[in-house]
């Protein structure tokens, strides 16, 4: 990718736009302009054309029939098939409002994130829909893939305001309702739970046999726990506090932290449900190449 590219997609830089669609548009266009290969072209089933050979091309797309009567080898096209319908699940809790050394919030990075998938989704032809779970409510856009409805996305977007807890299941029921036959499900939380309701939710989800990204938000301070001296920490959900000494505190958090996300990533991924960690501070092209490689399986 180039510096240029790299650059527009860095948090720092997106949060001066304040333009969602510009935002998501940048960060598109940024992180194309940096892929050797189209991404509107692969082994799908309806054929496109054919172009020669290059070198790391997959042998396995070669048409030895073209090679037999033209002694040249050429590799055999075709328009990915994408009819998919992408649905993008948000915790919209308390937990969300916490923010990094950088000024973001986790619901700012979760913005530009969904912004930019629900944008590249929609080039590649995809219905997208948008799923904010509130405490009381789960706020409800059922997928399309005309214009007019990714701007009602992105406006949906942009009002989310960060507040109460994680909903329990019965308001987040409607969640299992008008599944489409090919569907990916993004899921984007920072996976702060008080009785494993979050993971109960996945596990639900995940078990409907429709593909289940899971996008799990960190923010740089919570990774590292830099913090000095004496300091009184809030639960932004319960509004219960803590004072903490960091220096004494600092070694069992990090070893316990450690401990529960590698027991998380595993049983994630032992239930078929891909998994990737962000950090607030990360560039976006990690979870661009997540969304292609899992919207490219179900293709």
């Amino acid at each position: 990718m180039s510096q240029t590219g790299h650059k527009f997609i860095d948090p720092k830089v997106l949060a001066t736009i304040k333009d969602l669609p510009l935002l998501a548009k940048t960060v598109v266009e940024g992180f194309l302009s940096g892929q050797n290969q189209s991404i509107r072209r692969g082994a799908g089933l309806e054929f496109s054309q054919y172009r020669s050979y290059q070198p790391g091309d997959d042998l396995r797309q070669l048409d030895w029939k073209m090679f037999a009567r033209s002694d040249r080898y050429y590799i055999r096209e075709a328009e990915v098939d994408t009819n998919i319908t992408v649905r993008f699940i948000v915790d919209g809790s308390a937990s969300m409002a916490h923010e990094d050394e950088n000024g973001l919030t986790k619901m700012d990075y979760a913005r530009f994130l969904v912004a930019s998938l629900a944008y590249l989704a929609t080039t590649q032809g995809d219905a997208v829909g948008l799923y904010v779970l509130h405490e009381q409510q789960l706020i409800n856009l059922t997928p399309r893939s005309d214009n007019m409805h990714l701007q009602r996305f992105w406006h949906q977007l942009a009002e989310i305001k960060p507040t109460g807890r994680f909903p329990n299941a019965e308001t987040a029921a409607n969640l299992f309702s008008d599944r489409r036959q090919k569907e990916l499900t993004v899921f984007v939380t920072d996976l702060y739970e008080h009785e494993h309701e979050i993971t109960d939710l996945l596990y639900k989800l995940g078990a409907q046999r429709h593909e289940l990204l899971l996008c799990h938000l960190m923010s740089r301070n919570e990774l590292d726990f830099k913090f000095e001296g004496t300091l009184t920490f809030e639960d932004l959900e319960t509004g219960q506090t803590m004072q903490v000494g960091t220096a004494e505190q600092r070694k069992t958090y990090l070893a316990k932290l450690q401990d529960w996300l590698q027991q998380t990533e595993k049983a994630m991924r032992n239930r078929q449900i891909a998994y990737d960690r962000f950090v607030t501070d990360e560039p976006l092209d990690k979870a661009l190449r997540a969304f292609l490689k899992n919207r490219l399986v179900l293709s």
